[in-house]
């Protein structure tokens, strides 16, 4: 290459690198610009994290440097600053802080089987075919309902919570992501503000609400695209539930609800103690709180309708169906079960740590705790019967099989595996460039083409073909994959 080429390709070339860093728990993200001929990758996340890439081409150098200046701009004017990468230390990520008193019930529950997951669990999800759980570590495993381990999922960083949207299973973790373990190929379907220590979420119709330590409420479409947010009156938001009528925020200082489209305020109510987990029921929420009680807040109004009380503050809740029993499991390690009224029914040791989540699921409940172990309790009347009376089964510590699948999130288009042509029954997609954003699309007959695909944004090329197992129409008038995702050759 000539002195005068290098030269010219040197100036087509440029990298802009900003932080934005605020003292206590603020901001700690940097940004990246670098635009080469006419491309523009962006780069971000938190500070000392490697970060999230997108990368978007232009049909000349000169509108591609007119959008990294506008993007550039954007970022100043929300105070970015230019800086040097590595001069300024990563800070620590937020994690619950729990502490755990042994039970003060004279019995034990009555534990089927105990898997110890080697790490403080938060994330717990039950539903006919399997439990999940997540723990501090980055691990979810699943399991049978016998206690038999089926595969493990390995995720960068520390699980905060397990949701389900129908068919679809997600974590939310540590480094701002939320994986979708929907198939055999977990990948990061959401990517929440790098700034942002997730405390709780919940995923309606592919829309994600996030609940965070500083008491916002950011709600997040199926693009992964921001659409409101709302500081509510109170900090360390460990609660929200979602429908269709509602997004249901607790936080330290009650209840707050907003209407789902454009975040307005509908109701909110001051609870007996700031809230430290949620559980929702068709017209009621459960909002367990420090101050030792669940209380039952109508969707509708807000209004309290029934109020349950433990011994210790109350770190988890749930229902059966219809909210005809309320469990909970309080900070010194036991669980109580209560009637529709109030009246509590009894109160048990869970012989292992206090319950962080718990969800019941045919005569079972099943806690995640402190000391990292899934737990499955007998909930029927005759096992809680002869629990009190003093006799329990022997708990089945499950063990790990030797050959456990292990799957791990796909991070690049060469994470996914390759077919040279699409087996029947299955849909092919295109992912497309439209108006600087990188889009998929339904190529085969029978779907609306010019509806968007919720897809992982890190396997998106441009003009890259995918066959997907299945496509479900969202009420937002999206498609949401279902099954395995293979790119098409």
């Amino acid at each position: 290459m000539s002195a005068v080429s290098a030269q010219s390709a040197q100036s087509m070339q440029s990298t802009t690198y900003l932080e934005l860093s605020q003292e206590g728990a603020g901001a700690h993200k940097f940004y990246e610009v670098e635009v080469a001929g006419t491309v523009v990758t962006v780069r971000y996340g938190r500070i000392g994290a490697a970060g999230q890439t997108q990368t978007t081409t232009f049909p000349t150098a000169e509108k591609a440097r007119a959008a990294a200046a506008k993007k550039v701009g954007e970022k100043v004017r929300k105070g970015y600053a230019p800086a040097v990468p590595g001069q300024r230390a990563p800070r620590p990520v937020t994690r619950r802080q729990v502490a755990s008193a042994p039970s003060t019930a004279r019995a034990v529950a009555p534990v089927l089987w105990r898997f110890r997951t080697g790490s403080a669990a938060f994330g717990i999800h039950v539903d006919d075919e399997l439990c999940w759980v997540g723990n501090q570590a980055g691990d979810v495993y699943t399991l049978d309902h016998d206690g038999g381990v089926r595969a493990r999922f390995s995720l960068p960083d520390g699980v905060k919570c397990l949701v389900a949207d129908d068919f679809w299973i997600y974590a939310g973790c540590d480094d701002g992501k939320v994986y979708d373990l929907s198939s055999k190929l977990p990948f990061a379907a959401y990517d929440i503000a790098a700034d942002v220590d997730i405390f709780w979420l919940d995923i309606h119709e592919g829309v994600l609400d996030v609940s965070d330590r500083e008491g916002w409420l950011t709600v997040i479409d199926h693009e992964d695209e921001h659409q409101w947010a709302r500081r509510s009156q109170g900090q360390h938001a460990w609660m929200v539930r979602a429908d269709d009528r509602a997004v249901y925020h607790g936080h330290h200082r009650g209840v707050t609800a907003y209407a789902p489209d454009g975040g307005g305020e509908l109701w909110h109510t001051t609870t007996r103690g700031g809230v430290l987990f949620g559980w929702q029921e068709d017209d009621a929420v459960y909002a367990g709180t420090a101050h030792r009680v669940v209380q039952r807040l109508r969707k509708a109004t807000g209004a309290i309708e029934a109020t349950y009380t433990c011994d210790s503050p109350v770190y988890s809740c749930a229902t059966s169906p219809g909210g005809r029993f309320v469990f909970a499991g309080d900070a010194s390690s036991s669980v109580y079960c209560f009637d529709q009224d109030g009246t509590r029914l009894w109160k048990l040791g869970t012989g292992g740590g206090s319950a962080l989540s718990m969800q019941y699921h045919d005569e079972r409940l099943y806690l995640v705790t402190t000391d990292g172990s899934l737990v499955c309790v007998d909930a029927s009347e005759e096992a809680v019967t002869a629990a009190q009376q003093g006799t329990v089964p022997v708990a089945r510590d499950v063990k790990l099989a030797a050959a456990l699948p292990t799957y791990e999130p796909a991070t690049t288009a060469g994470s996914v595996a390759t077919v040279t042509h699409a087996p029947s029954g299955a849909v092919v997609v295109e992912c497309v460039q439209e108006h600087g954003r990188l889009r998929v699309h339904v190529l085969s007959e029978g779907y609306e083409p010019s509806w968007n695909v919720q897809f992982p944004r890190a396997i998106r090329e441009p003009g890259a073909r995918y066959v997907v197992d299945a496509l479900h129409a969202a009420a937002g008038g999206f498609y949401r994959v279902r099954g395995d995702i293979r790119r098409l050759r």
